[in-house]
């Protein structure tokens, strides 16, 4: 299958797992000091930092092939999604930046110690889609990892137990009460103890919003978030009424659940994330069979389209040059086709003719569904990752999106839906102001 993508519209996501890895990769929580170093001594080894749940291996692989060829060795630093973000900036703070990063987003406040990387981002031979590299006076100062899309996984095997259809094509797919509906069934008829689980996430959030509608949480002209309109106020609503503890656990949303683990337990009908999960799903669900489900539409085809992490090299000194050659040579060709098969990526190279090493359907199917949900989905659904770009590009970031906080207080009842958007707009005006 190829699961390139040529040509689409200006299209990101996190998680994290602690993985110990031998030699030269090696998990940790320390950043780089290469800054203070002497520019002209021999550099043996850079620190790379990510946050990942389930796409480790390729950049593990990768590594290896790097310090084989270089001679510099590569330590991998995989941190918890949560708290990032702040880890960066305090390293920034205490010029102990790592040097080189995926990122998921750039921040003003070390944005000025990034390298340009031009070079790799325009090579003709790499085919990094134009439109989702930003570039600031000319230079380029990250290139995304690869192209993400929130969407819908059905626990198969509950679905035919009791005897309950669904939709496989975005083309036509159904509505969010059709599947409700569906879902209910299906729990009813196998004794499943939730219709859905569902990511405690803005970005997932959005998904929701706009396949009911909503236009979201948008910047105005001025780079400021407006009051949303009455079709979001609607939709969040809406999500409200759903975690009661029977479709959806309150938990997820209120206190931290684990929906992947949740989903996991096989006693739950279906779970909304995104397309990252599949490479997980493929080797560690052998309890039950699962599928990738069209989004449900209601009315709009929408779902959240972003770039996965942005790559990025710091300028410390001594390593500047061999980070700038680690971003490079994970972008060359062959070695870009190797890291979307391993880590399950939609790449944002095109014309690449991709092997998934997925021994099942499922797996590959699902590529071949987010591709066509992509390719459907309204113009709106990379707006989230449009209004971060341009946020960025201003000397602007949102380091803490209040969505879940408020979505949670909204939830357990501590607030009305007017309060709740009121508190998001404002909260995240507050930051970029």
């Amino acid at each position: 299958m190829n699961a390139s993508i040529t040509g689409r519209r200006g299209l990101r996501r996190w998680q994290w797992l602690p993985i110990a890895v031998a030699t030269a990769v090696a998990v940790t929580a320390c950043g780089s000091d290469s800054g203070s170093g002497d520019e002209d001594a021999k550099v043996d080894k850079i620190t790379f930092w990510l946050s990942t749940s389930a796409q480790l291996d390729g950049y593990t692989d990768l590594a290896k092939a790097f310090e084989a060829k270089e001679g510099v060795s590569v330590e991998i630093v995989n941190l918890p999604y949560d708290g990032y973000q702040d880890k960066l900036r305090q390293s920034a703070q205490a010029n102990s930046l790592p040097d080189a990063a995926s990122v998921p987003s750039l921040d003003p406040i070390w944005m000025n110690q990034l390298q340009d990387l031009s070079q790799t981002a325009k090579n003709p031979d790499y085919k990094i889609i134009e439109s989702l590299v930003a570039e600031l006076d000319g230079k380029v100062l990250a290139i995304p990892s690869d192209v993400t899309a929130a969407g819908l996984f059905i626990n198969k095997s509950l679905f035919d137990e009791a005897k309950v259809s669904y939709p496989t094509d975005p083309s036509s797919t159904w509505t969010w009460d059709e599947f409700l509906a569906a879902a209910t069934q299906v729990r009813t008829a196998t004794k499943a103890k939730y219709d859905l689980v569902y990511d405690n996430s803005p970005a997932r959030i959005r998904a929701f919003i706009y396949g009911h509608g909503g236009k979201g949480f948008q910047l105005g002209d001025d780079l400021k978030y407006t009051m949303p309109d009455a079709a979001t106020v609607e939709a969040l609503s809406k999500f409200k009424s759903l975690n009661n503890d029977q479709v959806m656990p309150k938990s997820v949303w209120t206190s931290g659940a684990d929906p992947n683990a949740l989903f996991k337990s096989g006693q739950v009908v279906a779970y909304f994330s995104g397309v990252w999960q599949v490479a997980d799903f493929a080797e560690s669900i052998t309890n039950f069979e699962w599928v990738s489900a069209p989004t449900p539409a209601q009315p709009v085809h929408a779902t959240d389209i972003n770039t996965g992490g942005k790559m990025v090299a710091f300028n410390n000194g001594a390593t500047a040059e061999a980070a700038k050659k680690w971003i490079d040579f994970i972008f060359q060709r062959d070695n870009y086709t190797k890291l979307s098969e391993v880590n399950g990526y939609l790449p944002v190279e095109t014309g690449l003719a991709l092997n998934y090493p997925f021994e099942q359907k499922a797996a590959l199917d699902a590529f071949a569904l987010y591709n066509k949900e992509i390719e459907l989905a309204d113009p709106i659904s990379s707006s989230g990752q449009a209004n971060g770009t341009k946020l960025n590009l201003a000397g602007k970031a949102i380091q803490d999106d209040p969505t879940k906080a408020e979505m949670a207080k909204f939830i357990n009842g501590e607030q009305d839906v007017q309060k709740t958007v009121e508190n998001i707009v404002n909260g995240l005006n507050s930051q970029v102001s």
